[in-house]
């Protein structure tokens, strides 16, 4: 047994040697007796398998379950979103976004070439020349911009006699360290930056304020005044008299607050790497006081947005819903958590606490490109979108339903 030993141990460093694996044993110390059986022991006696096939191909199943295809993401990515049936400017926003792969750098282009659009075409009349001339027959427009990457605004309010607000509302943002410019100022501002004088007034505003005179300027937007506002026109002259609980204030807006008379158009358009701009552009509300400003040119209340998350834009009755600055409420909703559907309501309610017959709507967007919008006075509320996630990326016109009427409870008392 030796002797067959020794001459096994012979043979195999005959066949070490010749082996090409020769050259890692002599970079180390000479292999042991002890080393070289080991290694005989591991190479010659069979073993099981160090990796194991699946269960599936030693046992193949007869009917295997189908796998399911993986979901397609759906880009929602750049996009346009605004208030009304406004689809022209839509498209156009959507247009000048896409000049650009991604949107990038070009949602400031979008919103302001968008509301232009609609200035031009005097959407319903109630954005741009020639709609809703004030008590002196005036058409007077108000705008804004806003950065959400930079937190910085840009607006103008009543400018007089200049038809580019929404761009004029740019060179304020981009021109001045202000917030907002007004009146006859932001017209000499506006002179300076190279827009052009030229009347706003058109045969069609005039008429529309000849027949309200004719009708002794009902409705309107007085009250406690000399004489009755309700039966005639003015001059006015103060009148003391009580405060009034919200039923008893309503004669002056009785006039019916709808797309038609009292309107703006709200816009936000963010890129893919979630870079926010939103806009607003409006002529106010018809028969107003010369003077008076909406919420439309006011940061949090016509419009607010931030890269971090989201924006949102607002359109309605102005003088009650800029008490309450909806943009910014539905903005700050979420950024608590709360989805664009349920944070657009959040602005909504919170006026309706306090004032139950008001017409409003908010739309809400996430940094994501997320969505919704809530409405109150109205059955339906139309608002329009671009996305990849449309078909063919076309631009969409969509309508959500309104918060149903508030019940109001008539109390007996005992």
């Amino acid at each position: 047994m030796k002797l067959y030993a020794a001459g096994c141990i012979w043979v195999f460093c005959l066949a070490f040697t010749a082996s090409p694996g020769r050259a890692q044993w002599t970079k180390s110390a000479k292999p042991t007796l002890a080393t070289i059986l080991t290694t005989t022991s591991m190479t010659s006696t069979t073993s099981k398998p160090t990796s194991v096939q699946p269960v599936a191909d030693q046992h193949p199943v007869a009917n295997p379950l189908p796998v399911a295809a993986p979901h397609p993401v759906v880009e929602l990515l750049p996009m346009v979103i605004n208030t009304w049936n406004f689809t022209p400017a839509n498209a156009f926003a959507w247009r000048i976004l896409k000049q650009s792969k991604g949107g990038l750098r070009q949602t400031r282009n979008a919103v302001v070439e968008g509301c232009s659009k609609c200035e031009k075409l005097q959407c319903d009349r109630t954005v741009g020349y020639g709609g809703s001339p004030d008590e002196m027959g005036e058409t007077t427009l108000d705008a804004m911009v806003m950065d959400g990457s930079t937190m910085d605004v840009g607006a103008v309010a009543g400018l007089r006699r200049i038809k580019d607000a929404v761009k004029v509302a740019r060179s304020v943002l981009e021109h001045t360290q202000h917030t907002m410019l007004v009146g006859d100022a932001a017209s000499n501002f506006a002179n300076a930056m190279g827009f052009k004088s030229e009347s706003l007034t058109t045969p069609e505003s005039k008429d529309i304020w000849l027949q309200w005179t004719a009708e002794n300027c009902q409705p309107n937007f007085w009250r406690s005044v000399h004489p009755d506002p309700r039966v005639s026109c003015g001059p006015y002259s103060p009148q003391p008299s009580p405060l009034t609980r919200w039923k008893e204030d309503r004669a002056r807006t009785e006039y019916e607050i709808g797309r038609k008379n009292h309107d703006t158009i709200g816009m936000i358009a963010i890129d893919v790497e979630s870079n926010i701009h939103a806009a607003t552009s409006t002529n106010g509300a018809r028969h107003k006081i010369p003077g008076r400003v909406g919420d439309s040119p006011i940061p949090g209340a016509g419009a607010y947005a931030d890269n971090e998350v989201g924006a949102a834009v607002a359109t309605g009755d102005g003088d009650i819903m800029m008490r309450f600055l909806p943009s910014l409420l539905a903005v700050e909703a979420m950024r608590q958590g709360k989805s664009p559907a349920a944070a657009a309501e959040v602005g909504i309610r919170r006026i309706l606490k306090h004032y139950k017959e008001f017409m409003g709507a908010v739309i809400a967007v996430d940094r994501l490109g997320n969505y919704a919008a809530a409405c109150y006075g109205l059955k339906e509320f139309p608002f329009v979108v671009s996305s990849p996630a449309k078909p063919d990326n076309q631009t969409r016109l969509e309508k959500v339903k309104c918060i149903p009427p508030q019940e109001i409870v008539t109390i007996v008392p005992l």
